[in-house]
């Protein structure tokens, strides 16, 4: 069986999930002006360090490089590449760390790898699609330092609220700053999970560092419980 190419990666596999997710593809062409394309994916983007394989444009800035590779081949360890490119990119708004955009991506069509390297703490992980144009801008609008440093100066001082719950969810909240994306509770039968949950969430919400939360339950009974403490707080 015939090896695919990454061109023909690109073509068949990572044009149309980019295309799904918003971007419209257009090959770059020296002396092109930025600032008149938005919500734009620009193949063979040059850097200082060689042409990127995409740039996402939104609003003229370059906020995301695509390092892609033919399907054969596992993108996690292409970020690498992908961050040679964003060091090389001249005129850019953005610096962090050396990185002038904040978003990266590598994948072989199948499988996507992401990093958002405005925080050292971030680590790369695997989404299951490109950001939409729409996503990106949220994010580069976020403050969460902000929002982070406001939740850890409100006192978890509720009425209602006992020790030992206000010390699961500061446990949380740290993780949450140290940019832990998995985090697993464990409390005992009786000891009101579903009111440190709503008190998690209500926390969460209130100082920004949320703005949609799923909260999933298995009966419905557990759903009363969880919309009769937010009343309650």
């Amino acid at each position: 069986m015939r090896e695919e190419s990454e061109k023909v990666t690109r073509k068949k596999r990572v044009d149309p999930m980019l295309k799904a997710a918003g971007w419209s593809i257009i090959l770059y062409q020296a002396g092109m002006d930025l600032s008149r394309f938005s919500k734009f994916a620009l193949e063979e983007f040059p850097t200082e360090n060689g042409p990127a394989d995409y740039a996402l444009c939104l609003d003229g800035k370059i906020v995301a490089v695509i390092e892609a590779k033919n399907v054969t081949l596992g993108p996690q360890n292409v970020l690498t590449q992908a961050e040679r490119y964003a060091a090389g990119i001249s005129g850019s708004p953005f610096n962090y760390s050396g990185f002038r955009v904040p978003f990266l991506y590598s994948t072989n069509g199948e499988i996507i790898w992401y990093h958002d390297v405005r925080n050292s703490l971030n680590r790369s992980r695997m989404v299951a699609k490109f950001h939409t144009p729409d996503a990106l801008a949220e994010r580069l609008r976020e403050k969460f330092e902000v929002s982070c440093q406001r939740l850890a100066e409100r006192d978890n001082a509720h009425s209602m609220i006992r020790p030992y719950q206000a010390e699961a969810n500061a446990a949380i909240e740290q993780a949450i700053r140290d940019r832990k994306r998995q985090m697993l509770v464990a409390m005992a039968t009786g000891t009101s999970k579903t009111y440190t949950m709503v008190n998690r969430v209500f926390r969460l919400m209130e100082s920004g560092v949320a703005k949609r939360i799923l909260f999933l339950v298995d009966r419905r009974a557990l759903a009363t419980q969880a919309v009769l403490g937010k009343i309650l707080e």
